[in-house]
């Protein structure tokens, strides 16, 4: 599955341990690429000012000094002086708090020692991939078509044009995505996408909803069981990871797994090994890593609720996926596909929109996205007798529930976005009578996702 894209490629490693600059060095040659060697931070300089170098693969400690400061200063000067050259970082599994850092320094990368030589060739040749993808830029929807499968998406929007740049430019690639958005922007979508236009296209996409997974089951789902490893085990049992070998693997709202199983993740992700419950053996695995969240992963580092380390591990390449309000060029095409659905869902003769109905659409802050504006599409043409809904056929929906929904009578220009998330939920729960699984789904988010917002808004009296 590894690409070798070495053909012109010189790489620098920078180490003074020589047993370990003559493992790479032979490992990178055996791939094609050329390699240049430097035990010391100025000797490394020296290489880079006097050679084409495509790639930097540096340690963290020199000197027998664990503390990573020679690391960083290098790491510094290579950014400085040299900013277009990727850097790998090598350090141990117990220093990858180092590494951590030197990615907010700009490094691209890290592998820890002793590494997987599989995996370090997967690593080097994602750098260099995304490093020669930053040289284009597609910008409209029929360039990006040209090119690429995105059939399943509606983007004309230039905030979604920029979202499906990105993800063409690194789904060829096996770097880790973390998809960021609201809930019901379509975050499964895109990585739907991403896995689409790339090359493991034929092979497994296994997705994995960590909202709905607790840590009792966490590693049983994830890495699979051998029969007998607990009481209900009656047979052996394949994990995600496995299913997933040489594919894809989705990890839908990362952001609610719990720390003990943020370890076990990040250890696989890591070593790309793991072992089945019960069973001594050890498997490899590999796995493109495409992950979403609507959380702040950012901020649950800063109050100790998300490992920084992993945060790392999963966001090579970031792609935000914009709200709906914020991409309002969209809505008026997605409303017309969502109506088309509905008129083969339903066998009923075909429904258009009139340009009140568009207006108001438009118009509208859409808090639960996507996913609430096909709902309120699909609300309004079963209840319409016209095959053209107006604006009216919006105000006039009979549902008690919609009415508490209405965002045209939501005092936006006095509420921040906080403000309006409380008073949706509050007014959710209302409507439903506490049913908090009708709330979630009225909402467009999972049951997991309210309790955070209940919680959050200090609404459960």
């Amino acid at each position: 599955m590894t690409k070798i894209i070495s053909k012109d490629h010189q790489v620098l490693l920078v180490d003074d341990d020589p047993s370990v600059t003559a493992s790479i060095a032979m490992l990178l040659k055996q791939n094609g690429f050329r390699v240049l060697l430097a035990s010391c931070q100025d000797e490394a300089i020296k290489h880079l000012e006097h050679h084409s170098i495509s790639l930097v693969i540096q340690d963290m400690n020199f000197s027998r000094n664990t503390s990573g400061k020679e690391g960083m200063i290098l790491l510094n000067q290579i950014k400085n002086g040299f900013p277009a050259i990727p850097v790998i970082l090598m350090t141990a599994w117990g220093s990858i708090e180092l590494a951590v850092d030197g990615i907010k320094q700009g490094a691209t990368d890290f592998i820890t020692k002793p590494w997987d030589n599989q995996q370090l060739l997967r690593i080097v040749n994602t750098c260099l991939e995304l490093n020669q993808s930053k040289v284009w830029e597609l910008n409209t929807r029929q360039m990006l078509d040209e090119k690429y499968d995105f059939s399943g998406i509606v983007a004309e929007d230039p905030a979604m044009l920029k979202v499906l740049t990105t993800i063409g430019r690194v789904a060829a690639t096996d770097a880790a995505v973390l998809i960021l958005g609201e809930s019901g922007t379509g975050k499964e979508l895109i990585a739907d996408a991403i896995h689409i236009n790339s090359r493991r296209l034929k092979q497994e996409f296994v997705k994995v909803n960590l909202g709905g997974m607790n840590a009792t089951l966490f590693e049983s789902e994830m890495f699979g069981h051998v029969r007998g490893a607990f009481t209900d085990a009656k047979q052996d049992r394949k994990g995600r990871f496995e299913l997933a070998n040489n594919g894809s693997i989705f990890l839908d709202e990362i952001g609610d797994l719990d720390p003990s199983s943020q370890v076990k993740l990040l250890r696989i992700l890591q070593e790309q090994t793991y072992q089945a419950v019960g069973s001594s053996q050890t498997k490899k695995s590999n796995v493109r890593v495409i992950s979403a969240t609507n959380c702040d992963l950012y901020e649950m580092v800063k109050d100790g609720s998300f490992r920084e380390d992993l945060l790392y591990r999963i966001n090579l390449i970031t792609v935000v996926v914009p709200p709906l309000r914020n991409r309002r060029g969209d809505i008026a095409q997605l409303a017309r596909l969502h109506l088309h659905k509905v008129s083969q869902l339903y066998n009923i003769d075909s429904i258009s929109l009139d340009d009140s109905a568009i207006s108001w659409l438009e118009q509208q802050t859409w808090p639960g996205n996507v996913r609430q504006l096909t709902q309120t599409v699909e609300r309004a043409a079963l209840m319409s007798n016209d095959p053209i809904l107006s604006i009216h056929d919006f105000h006039t929906q009979n549902s008690s529930a919609n009415e508490e929904f209405d965002e045209s009578s939501l005092p936006i220009g006095s509420l921040t976005l906080d403000e309006m998330e409380k008073l949706m939920v509050k007014k959710a729960i209302k409507a439903y009578n506490n049913n908090l699984s009708k709330v979630a789904e009225a909402l467009g988010i999972s049951r997991s996702a309210l309790y955070r917002r209940i919680e959050k808004h200090d609404l459960t009296s």
